[in-house]
């Protein structure tokens, strides 16, 4: 087990050519690797940005062709790569999952997650988008090891939703990882907020690797890729455009800021004890 792990995150404007996407993934997950990654990130729905017509024609099965193209490229360069997302064949005509993938660096496929919680808003006539209509939920918490450290999976919305990150702290997670689509207009104001409260009141490396720019038909991701450390603090942040960051997270540090600062040691648990029947009839 290594207290350092080196990490690259891409950022990319995906499209609605999905062949010219995963040529782009390879030379930019090569630049991550070359500056000495050991673990590489992509974005959410990474080979795919554009018409939701055309799912049932880019999805595949996982594993399955991406799968192993991305496996291939977890061996050619000795590194942990996460798959961002992609669209995965469901069991059900004209339904897909939204399903992030981690790979080790001999290909093997570790983790699978599915996105839990889908993207159905309303914002006034500036975001408006219903993810269910075409995505079913996944209903798994994901966890996973990398070099000895316990890292955990979510997806871009699911950002919103604090019980799911706290549920990766409660199985151990020191890093999770957050690749995301966010929108221009939502991300200007949310995004970093977010990912630092995350990372803060559940006391671990947060890693949110980011699409970029306008894609087909009407879209227009904010960018902004972060890692941010336990105590959230930004290590590394994108510039607007497609490319590679990297950053070194110190799990030595992780372990100083717990010790400190026991915020999750001195949770009142059975005072806040409340079941979904509970919720649902508020």
């Amino acid at each position: 087990m290594t207290n350092t792990l080196h990490v690259g995150l891409v950022q990319i404007n995906t499209r609605a050519d999905k062949a010219e996407n995963l040529e782009k993934i390879e030379r930019l997950v090569g630049q991550a690797a070359a500056a000495g990654a050991r673990l590489v990130a992509l974005p959410e729905y990474v080979t795919y940005l554009g018409p939701k017509e055309r799912f049932e024609e880019i999805a595949e099965p996982i594993p399955g062709p991406t799968t192993e193209r991305f496996a291939d490229l977890a061996r050619r360069h000795g590194i942990y790569l996460l798959g961002g997302s992609i669209h995965e064949q469901s069991e059900v005509d004209g339904k897909f999952y939204n399903t992030s993938i981690l790979l080790a660096p001999d290909g093997t496929l570790l983790a699978k997650y599915r996105k839990i919680h889908l993207f159905d808003v309303c914002i006034g006539d500036t975001v408006v988008a219903a993810e269910s209509q075409r995505i079913l939920p996944g209903n798994e918490i994901v966890t996973a090891e990398v070099d000895g450290h316990r890292v955990g999976f979510s997806v871009c919305y699911d950002l919103r939703f604090p019980e799911l990150y706290r549920a990766l702290a409660d199985k151990g997670a020191e890093l999770v990882f957050v690749p995301a689509a966010f929108t221009m207009f939502t991300g200007k104001d949310h995004w970093e907020v977010l990912l630092r409260a995350r990372a803060i009141e559940n006391q671990y490396f947060v890693i949110a690797p980011a699409q970029i720019g306008r894609h087909e038909p009407d879209g227009w991701c904010y960018g902004r890729s972060l890692v941010v450390n336990p105590w959230g603090t930004v290590l590394a942040q994108a510039a607007d455009d497609e490319g590679v960051i990297t950053a070194t997270l110190d799990f030595d540090h992780l372990t100083k800021i717990r010790a400190e600062l026991p915020s999750l040691a001195n949770r009142r648990l059975s005072t806040f004890a409340v079941t979904a029947e509970q919720v649902a009839t508020r």
